[in-house]
């Protein structure tokens, strides 16, 4: 089976969430997850990414790509390294999916070497499909779950779902 960029965005933004991580961490994560199988890199770097939470690459890496765009300053370029969690291709798909120049000048199995260049022109990200990752989306889709309000008269009663007053 396979599954479109939205598709995969949303169900890996919910399972972080369902896995511990904030909304903006879990946010970046889906588009990182979504362009990484897209792009036909490994199913378990991210169902790892997930097992580390509430730590791990999924909290720390947005917090280095914050620090990265500010290290551009008024020259708007800048060379940094940036510590990998042991994920470097997990690392790598979250600078891909910054719409402006970013390269990596080296890997290892801890870091990378980054060079950002906000004066390159914007791009946009591929539009593929996600395949041969099913074990990896039955995984997101129970993290997923743990985001629902569980199903009682109480929770229908402060408005979940379609409450008291569902007429279908």
């Amino acid at each position: 089976m396979s599954w479109s960029r939205a598709e995969v965005l949303a169900l890996a933004t919910k399972a972080a969430r369902g896995a511990g991580a904030p909304a903006a961490q879990a946010a970046l994560f889906g588009e990182a997850a979504a362009l990484h199988l897209g792009q036909g890199r490994a199913a378990a770097d991210l169902a790892q990414a997930l097992d580390h939470l509430p730590g791990g690459l999924i909290m720390d890496f947005p917090l280095q790509l914050q620090s990265l765009l500010l290290s551009a300053g008024e020259t708007r370029t800048c060379t940094v390294e940036m510590a990998t969690a042991g994920l470097p291709t997990l690392a790598q798909s979250y600078l891909d999916t910054l719409p402006h120049g970013c390269r990596v000048n080296a890997m290892s199995e801890t870091s990378l070497g980054v060079t950002l260049d906000l004066t390159a022109p914007a791009r946009s990200l591929p539009l593929v499909r996600a395949a041969e990752c099913d074990g990896l989306m039955a995984r997101m889709t129970e993290l997923a779950a743990r985001t629902f309000v569980p199903e009682s008269d109480a929770s229908r009663r402060a408005g979940a779902g379609a409450g008291l007053t569902d007429n279908d």
